[in-house]
This record gives structure tokens, C-alpha cells and sequence, in this order.
């Protein structure tokens, strides 16, 4: 641990404890008839900006800042998009469809589990594309403390909402473990004192983070089925103060 005194880990949401977004994306791209390529062509553009520090603003900032509602967002972003039979992309409802096929993953969740019961806090870290989305009845048996971008008026990469995160569990930023599958925020998180671990598949993530904290999980293998709820836990704290 290179003489780090770990205390907590804080992780992202969707893509770390749930299976990849590409995998939901493309999933929605197909139940929905959308045309690949405008959807790629908006978002490359719209997230190449939105993890540059000197990018333009765009729906993408908005959105995670809580600065757009929902509605808001789904029409921009069906505007920006083709079926492939040439109809019009439906907005209402576009963010729920997208994220539909997202399914959470049961040793990502038993992983945080061995960390609380080790001892140490934890804390969720996510950019929000839809608040509603989020299974927050899991969250007390998982979290000491919760910060959802929109709800707080932060996203990542920006350096204050990693703060605020290491600041609700009443630790510095150089005693927390942050998991992210973007690595622009892993680099912000790392350059506020965070140890960064950089989510590509879970059993390699089970194990970095075991490896820093000198834990060993005997979790289950399986990274496809949904998971269920732990013994009850003390509540977690939020970042809705900050906004």
C-alpha cells in the first residue's frame, strides 16, 4: 500500500457495479431501431468535450449538473438522432429505455459489502443520466455516503465533487480508493490525492482493490444476475447539500 493508510472506497455507478454501458447502449440502440453511426457521430462529440477541461459545453454538462431536467435532454438528444427507417426518435422516455438493459453486478456489490464489513466507509460517486433510474433502496446496505452529480450541482472529472465525496465520509482525499471504467476520471481523481483503480471487468477490479486493502473476498463468481439487498446498514449520507 505504499505506506497509505486506506479508510474508504468510493465508486462509480453504472459500468463498475453494473454491466457495461456499451453493452445497455447498444441494447436500446437495437430495441429502439436507432441508426448507430448518428448516434456515435453526437456522442463523440458531446463527450470528447464533456471530459476535456477545456471543452464547450454541451447537453452532456447540463444534464450531469442537474442544470437540465430529463425531458430536456431526451429532446435534444432525439433531435440529434436517425432511425434506420428513417422515422423520428421518440424523446419521452428515451433515457429509461436507454439504460433498461442495465443490470447490477453481484461481486461488484459483494465486493463494496467486504469492504464495509472490514471496516472501512464507502461512498457512491456517479454522474447521473436520469436520478430516477438508480436503485436506491439498495444504497443503505452498500453506502456510508451518496453523491449523485445532478443532485449536487458537481460532476466528474471536475476536482470539488471528488472533495465533497472523501469530505462526506469524513476522510482526506489521499485515504479513499476511487473505482471509475472512464479514465479521464480516474487521472482527476488521482491528481486530488485519490489511489484510482481503473474498472475494465470485475474480477480484476475484485482483485486490485483486495490487493490495496489486504482484503480477500470470497464473493460470488458470476458477474451476469442481478443482485439483491445485505443485512440492513446504517444510512447513507448525500450530497444534495451542495447544489
Amino acid at each position: 500500500m505504499n505506506g497509505t493508510e486506506f479508510r474508504g472506497v468510493i465508486t462509480d455507478w453504472g459500468g463498475v457495479l453494473t454491466t457495461p454501458i456499451l453493452s445497455t447502449v447498444q441494447a436500446w440502440i437495437q430495441a429502439d431501431g436507432i441508426d448507430w453511426e448518428s448516434y456515435r457521430t453526437v456522442m463523440r462529440t458531446w463527450f470528447t468535450d464533456a471530459y476535456d477541461p477545456n471543452g464547450t459545453p454541451n447537453p452532456v454538462h447540463a444534464l450531469e449538473r442537474g442544470e437540465c431536467s430529463d425531458a430536456e435532454f431526451e429532446q435534444q438528444l432525439a433531435a440529434q438522432l436517425l432511425r434506420v427507417d428513417g422515422g423520428s426518435v421518440l424523446a419521452d422516455g428515451l433515457l429509461q429505455r436507454m439504460f433498461a438493459a442495465s443490470v447490477q453486478v453481484p461481486v461488484m456489490y459483494e465486493l463494496i459489502r467486504t469492504v464495509r464489513t472490514a471496516g472501512l466507509r464507502t461512498a457512491l460517486l456517479s454522474n447521473s443520466w436520469g436520478g430516477t433510474e438508480y436503485p436506491r433502496a439498495d444504497f443503505p446496505h452498500l453506502f456510508d455516503a451518496v453523491v449523485i452529480s445532478g443532485e449536487c450541482g458537481m460532476r466528474k472529472p471536475e476536482p470539488e465533487i471528488f472533495q465533497h465525496a472523501a469530505d462526506l465520509l469524513g476522510l482526506a482525499p489521499e485515504q479513499c480508493i476511487f473505482i471509475d471504467d472512464i479514465e479521464a476520471n480516474i487521472t482527476a481523481a488521482q491528481a486530488c490525492g485519490m489511489t484510482g483503480v481503473h474498472h475494465v471487468e470485475a474480477a480484476q477490479t475484485v482483485a486490485e482493490v483486495e490487493d490495496l486493502l489486504g482484503l480477500r473476498s470470497d464473493g460470488p463468481a458470476s458477474s451476469t444476475e442481478p443482485a439483491g439487498p445485505a443485512e440492513p446498514a446504517a444510512g447513507p449520507a448525500t450530497g444534495n447539500t451542495m447544489r
